[in-house]
């Protein structure tokens, strides 16, 4: 059995990772307040844009707009969306997992895969695979629309230069405190929308042209995807932080019950070794 003075400094140890917990927990949900006004600010503002875009789209000759282009895809490139911290229990890792998953299914269509990274757990987690094409780190903690307008531009320029012929966004989405679940999108080239949505464009008349219009709100699309999905992420990783310092809070206490059981025990167990050396002493002096 460990010594009383062993299983104390166990306790005080816990005590103190209890305590450090608990304080990131706190300002985990502080920050989360912050990060999801953002992200559901945003969201109906993606949600219109992307309806407007679907409008506007509607019968198009794709070969009109080259971020339209659908080409033979014969490479891939994937714009991995993660935190720049840990200690967000598996949030990113879902994520990088739904990355891999996804690149050995092109690999094994016989397509060439490409990353782009933003967050330093993308980056150091497929630094090493050969295959990353462009990382953007220290950025997640305190971000803006610029930072969402150069990783868009980086991207579509490498999509038009032909170094890619197909672009998907893998992010992590905000669905509840409790809930974040990792999604997957396409980028480029962007879809133009057909069926339905055909009959609801002849309820519009556009000034300037259609054509002009799209010239201007393409580029802009892009930034927005890019930007939403950093919101996602940005919200996410808060929310995931706190349930999982949450529950190392709460396996913090569980340690500390069970030290202190261990430690009452142990006390116990010299308590009642000296009482019998010292009722052995008397008996032997009685003799």
């Amino acid at each position: 059995m460990a010594s009383l003075k062993d299983v104390k400094v166990k306790i005080s140890g816990v005590k103190k990772t209890s305590q450090i917990t608990k304080a990131m927990n706190m300002v985990a949900a502080a920050k989360l307040r912050g990060a999801q006004m953002k992200m559901e600010r945003f969201r109906p503002y993606a949600e219109k844009y992307n309806a407007a875009m679907g409008n506007l789209s509607t019968g198009m000759d794709a070969a009109q707009f080259p971020l339209m282009e659908v080409r033979e895809v014969k490479s891939v490139e994937l714009l991995v969306v993660t935190s720049d911290r840990g200690l967000c229990g598996s949030f990113n890792s879902n994520i990088l997992k739904q990355t891999e998953r996804l690149m050995r299914q092109l690999e094994g269509e016989g397509k060439k895969v490409s990353l782009v990274c933003v967050g330093k757990k993308a980056a150091g987690y497929f630094k090493r695979s050969g295959k990353v094409r462009a990382i953007y780190t220290d950025i997640m903690g305190n971000f803006q629309m610029f930072n969402a307008r150069a990783i868009a531009q980086d991207v579509a320029g490498n999509f038009l230069s032909g170094g890619a012929d197909e672009v998907h966004i893998m992010y992590g989405r905000f669905q509840s405190v409790a809930v974040q679940r990792p999604a997957q999108q396409q980028f480029l080239p962007v879809k133009s929308v057909e069926g339905g949505a055909a009959a609801a464009s002849a309820d519009y008349i556009y000034e300037p042209s259609t054509t002009e219009i799209m010239d201007v709100m393409l580029p802009l699309y892009l930034n927005v995807m890019v930007y939403h999905a950093m919101l996602e992420v940005s919200a996410s990783e808060h929310a995931a932080r706190m349930s999982a310092m949450d529950n190392a809070t709460s396996a913090c206490k569980d340690i500390i019950n069970s030290l202190t059981l261990v430690y009452n025990k142990a006390r116990q167990a010299g308590i009642t070794g000296e009482l019998m050396d010292i009722v052995g002493g008397a008996e032997a002096l009685k003799g």
